[in-house]
C-alpha cells in the first residue's frame, strides 16, 4: 500500500509528489499522457518559480525576462498604459519542459512517476483508497492510504470523492508566432468580455497570443480577431478550461485536491502554477496519511497562504468590466513604475507600491 497516490503530474501534482517523497513517504504518481502535453497553459510566471525548480534547470527553462505590461482598452494600435519595474518582474519559461523538470525532481526525490497511465476509477474507503489504472500494456489496481487529485479543472478524482466544483470555468485559447521576440513588455487588452487578451514575447520561443472569456462567448472568433489585429500567422493552437474560485471544500475522508482541480488559481489572470505548487507544499507539510484528520490542517494552511490574494484577485477582475472612462482614469492615475508582485494582489497595499506611487 502506498502512502499517497497522485493523479495528474502537472506542476501541483509533481511538486506534491516531490515534497511528500522527501519527507519519506511512499508516493506513486500517474499522468494520463506525455508530461506537459497537450499544452493548455501560459508560461508567463513570476520570478518565484525558481524557488520550486532545481537550480540547474533554469538555463533550459528560461526564455525571456519581462519588466512590465502595457494595458490597452482597444486593439494592437490603441493607446498603451505601461506598468513596469526597472528590474525583471517576471519570466517567460518553456511551459512543456517545466512539467518535465518538476516530474524529474519528484523522481529524484524517490516518487514513482508514471507517464501514459490513466486513472479510470477512484473508490474511497474509511481506511484506504483504491485506484483503477490503465497503463500502456494492462489495467491494474493500486491501493493507497490517500489520493491527491491534481488532474485538472475537469477532475475525475474530484467527482469520485464527491467534492464540489470551482465557482466558474473560463474558456482559454492560445497559439504562437514562431518569430523570436526578446522585448521586455507583455501587452494586455481589456477587449474580451469579463477577462482579457494577451501578447507575451518569449525570446527565441517566439510570441504567445492568448485570451480567456466567460462561458457563452465565441472564443475562437475572439482569438482570430486578436491575431488578425496584430497581423500575424500563428501555429500550435490550443485551448483549455480555466477554473476560477475555489470551492468551500477540497478534502474528503481519504483524499484532497491540488491546483486546477481545487480552483487554486489567480482570479485576475487565471494562472495557477505558483498557487498550485504553494498549496502542494502546504499539503506535504500538513497531511499525514496515517492520520486522516490532518486533512483539515491542509484546508486551513492553503487558505491561509492564498485566501486573501484570491479574494482581492476577484476585486481586481471586476475592474476589467468597469466602464471605459473609469478604466482609462484608473490607468492614467497608476501607470508608471510599480511595486506590486504579479501573484499577490495584496502587494497593492505594500510599502514598495506606495514608494513607487510617490516616486
Amino acid at each position: 500500500m502506498y502512502d499517497f497516490a497522485v493523479v495528474g503530474v502537472g506542476p501541483a501534482g509533481a511538486r506534491f509528489a516531490r515534497r511528500a517523497a522527501e519527507r519519506g513517504y511512499d508516493v506513486v504518481a500517474f499522468e494520463s499522457g506525455e508530461l506537459g502535453k497537450p499544452l493548455a497553459c501560459s508560461g508567463h510566471v513570476s520570478l518565484d518559480v525558481w524557488e520550486f525548480v532545481p537550480e540547474d534547470a533554469r538555463e533550459e527553462l528560461f526564455q525571456n525576462a519581462i519588466h512590465g505590461a502595457r494595458f490597452h482598452l482597444g486593439g494592437a494600435d490603441s493607446e498603451a498604459h505601461p506598468f513596469y519595474k526597472d528590474d525583471p518582474i517576471s519570466n517567460a519559461v518553456d511551459r512543456v519542459q517545466l512539467d518535465k523538470v518538476l516530474a524529474d525532481a519528484a523522481r529524484d526525490a524517490g516518487a514513482d512517476v508514471r507517464e501514459q497511465h490513466t486513472v479510470t476509477g477512484v473508490e474511497e474507503f474509511p481506511d484506504r483508497v483504491e485506484l483503477t489504472v490503465r497503463g500502456p500494456e494492462e489495467t491494474f489496481d493500486v491501493t493507497a492510504k490517500m489520493v491527491a487529485g491534481s488532474d485538472g479543472p475537469r477532475s475525475r478524482v474530484r467527482d469520485a470523492l464527491g467534492l464540489p466544483e470551482p465557482d466558474e470555468f473560463l474558456h482559454g485559447a492560445l497559439a504562437f508566432d514562431p518569430e523570436p521576440d526578446h522585448a521586455d513588455f507583455v501587452d494586455v487588452h481589456l477587449t474580451v468580455p469579463e477577462f482579457f487578451a494577451w501578447r507575451i514575447p518569449r525570446g527565441e520561443g517566439g510570441v504567445e497570443y492568448g485570451l480567456a472569456a466567460a462561458p457563452g462567448e465565441d472564443v475562437p472568433a475572439l482569438f482570430d480577431a486578436l491575431v488578425d489585429d496584430y497581423g500575424v500567422d500563428v501555429e500550435h493552437r490550443c485551448s483549455g478550461i480555466i477554473p476560477i474560485g475555489p470551492p468551500d471544500r477540497v478534502t474528503s475522508t481519504r483524499g484532497f485536491l491540488l491546483g486546477d482541480a481545487a480552483g487554486q488559481t489567480k482570479p485576475f489572470t487565471g494562472g495557477g502554477i505558483l498557487y498550485g505548487m504553494t498549496a502542494a507544499d502546504c499539503a506535504a507539510r500538513e497531511v499525514d496519511p496515517d492520520r486522516p484528520t490532518t486533512l483539515s490542517n491542509y484546508e486551513s494552511a492553503w487558505r491561509d497562504e492564498l485566501g486573501r490574494d484570491i479574494q482581492l484577485g476577484h476585486l481586481v477582475r471586476k475592474g476589467y468590466s468597469a466602464p471605459e472612462p473609469v478604466q482609462r482614469a484608473g490607468m492614467r492615475l497608476f501607470e508608471g513604475e510599480i511595486g506590486v508582485h504579479m501573484d499577490q494582489p495584496t502587494s497593492l497595499f505594500s510599502t514598495a507600491q506606495l514608494r513607487a506611487l510617490l516616486k
